[in-house]
C-alpha cells in the first residue's frame, strides 16, 4: 500500500495551507535540510503545530507530537514533507507518529532525497495509518526549491539580483561604485540573503567594491549569515577585502593552476580555496555547482557583475532573475545587465517569462524565470 491522491477537504487545505505557513519560519536555519511544517487536528482544533528549525535538532513532526501529547492518539497529522524514514542526526519521524497512534498523515510532496523517496509512506501504510499526498505539492516544491534542485539535478538553486535602471544598465562606465535601487530595494535584499544559503559573486565585483555580502538584519535574527563564494579563477582577491574579514565563512574557487602562495595568502586570512576545472580563462560552471551541491548549499543568491550573470545564463544555470529596477537612467555609455553575444536572429534571442513584479518604494521589484538561451 502506497499513498495516493485523494479529494481532500476543505478544512485538509486550511491545516495544510498553516503547515506551509510555519514551515517558512525557518528560513535559512535549518541548511542543509529542508524546510519542514507539521500542523495535528484532533477533534476539530490543532493540538500541535512546529517547523524544523535547525539542522540536527528535531524534525517538525517529533515537536509537533510533543505537544499534542495523548491527543496524537487517532488524530491527523499535516506535514509538508514525506516523513523521514532513515536515521541520520535524529531518529525516523516515521517511527515517532506511528508509536503515537495517529490514523491519518496528509503530505504535501514527496521527498527527493533518495534515502527516503516514499520510503517513509510505505512505512507508514505498513503500519495501517491511512496516507495521501500532492495536496499543496506546488507550493511545498517552491518553499523547498533549492533542496529540491539539489536532490533531483545535483545542484542548487540560482537566483540573480540585479539592481537596474530604467534604461537596463547596472553601473557607470568608470566602475564607480554607487547606489542604483532605492534604500527600500536594498532593505528587501537583506530578506533575500537571509533565507539563502550562500551568495555568489565574481572577482571583478571584490575588487570594484569591496562588498561585505552579509546579511544585516538588527530586529531578526532567525537565519544563519550564508557562506560566500567567490569565483576567482587566478586569486586576484585582496587579502584585506571586507568580504574576507568578518564571521561568516568564505570560499574562494580557483582553477588547478593558480599560483601557490595566493592560496596560501588567502587562508591564512580565514578564506577556503578550492580547485575547479578551468574554461578558458574563467571556470568550468557546472562543476562549480557540483562543488556547490557537495558542501550541501540548497540556494545561491548571485549577486555579482553582467560577465558572470552572462556566463551563468548561457550555461542554463539561472533558475530566477530578480530585478530591482530604479526609476532612473543612467545612458548608453553604462554596463548592460548582461554582456551577451549581439543577438542577429530574433528566432535565438534569450526569452524569459516575467512571473510576478510589485513596488518597493520608488523602484520596481520583477521576478523573471529564463526561458531558452
Amino acid at each position: 500500500m502506497i499513498a495516493t491522491p485523494v479529494q481532500n477537504s476543505a478544512q485538509d487545505h486550511v491545516h495544510m495551507a498553516r503547515a506551509l505557513y510555519v514551515a517558512t519560519r525557518a528560513r535559512n536555519s535549518c541548511d542543509p535540510n529542508p524546510r519542514v511544517g507539521c500542523v495535528i487536528e484532533a477533534g476539530g482544533k490543532i493540538v500541535g503545530e512546529a517547523w524544523h528549525q535547525r539542522a540536527g535538532d528535531s524534525h517538525a513532526e517529533i515537536i509537533a507530537l510533543n505537544q499534542a501529547g495523548e491527543q496524537a492518539r487517532g488524530a491527523t497529522v499535516f506535514v509538508t514533507l514525506e516523513p523521514c524514514c532513515h536515521t541520520g542526526k535524529t531518529g525516523p519521524c516515521t517511527a515517532a507518529l506511528i508509536d503515537a497512534g495517529v490514523e491519518r498523515v496528509v503530505v504535501a510532496m514527496n521527498d527527493p532525497n533518495p534515502q527516503v523517496a516514499g520510503g517513509g509512506h510505505r512505512a507508514l501504510s505498513t503500519a495501517g495509518i491511512k496516507v495521501s499526498t500532492g495536496l499543496l505539492s506546488a507550493q511545498s516544491e517552491q518553499i523547498n526549491r533549492g533542496f529540491v534542485s539539489r536532490m533531483r539535478n545535483g545542484r542548487p538553486f540560482v537566483c540573480s539580483k540585479i539592481a537596474a535602471s530604467r534604461d537596463g544598465r547596472v553601473a557607470l562606465p568608470e566602475a564607480k561604485q554607487l547606489w542604483i535601487s532605492s534604500q527600500q530595494s536594498r532593505d528587501d535584499v537583506q530578506q533575500m540573503r537571509a533565507q539563502v544559503s550562500a551568495i555568489l559573486t565574481g572577482v571583478n565585483t571584490v575588487i570594484a567594491d569591496n562588498p561585505r555580502m552579509t546579511v544585516r538584519l538588527e530586529k531578526d535574527n532567525s537565519w544563519q549569515q550564508p557562506m560566500r563564494v567567490i569565483l576567482d579563477s587566478r586569486l586576484r582577491t585582496p587579502v584585506d577585502a571586507k568580504i574576507l574579514h568578518n564571521k561568516a565563512t568564505t570560499v574562494i574557487m580557483a582553477r588547478e593552476d593558480a599560483p601557490a602562495d595566493r592560496v596560501g595568502a588567502l587562508e591564512r586570512v580565514g578564506a577556503k580555496v578550492m580547485r575547479v576545472a578551468a574554461n578558458g580563462d574563467g571556470l568550468q560552471l557546472n562543476e562549480v555547482m557540483a562543488e556547490l551541491a557537495a558542501l550541501e548549499l540548497n540556494e545561491v543568491l548571485v549577486e555579482s557583475g553582467p560577465k558572470l550573470n552572462s556566463s551563468l545564463l548561457r550555461a542554463g544555470l539561472l533558475d530566477e532573475i530578480v530585478v530591482y529596477q530604479a526609476a532612473h537612467t543612467l545612458g548608453d555609455d553604462a554596463r548592460p545587465m548582461f554582456e551577451s553575444p549581439r543577438v542577429t536572429d530574433m528566432a535565438n534571442r534569450p526569452e524569459f517569462d516575467l512571473v510576478s513584479t510589485r513596488p518597493i518604494g520608488d523602484d520596481w521589484r520583477m521576478r523573471f524565470v529564463p526561458g531558452s538561451v
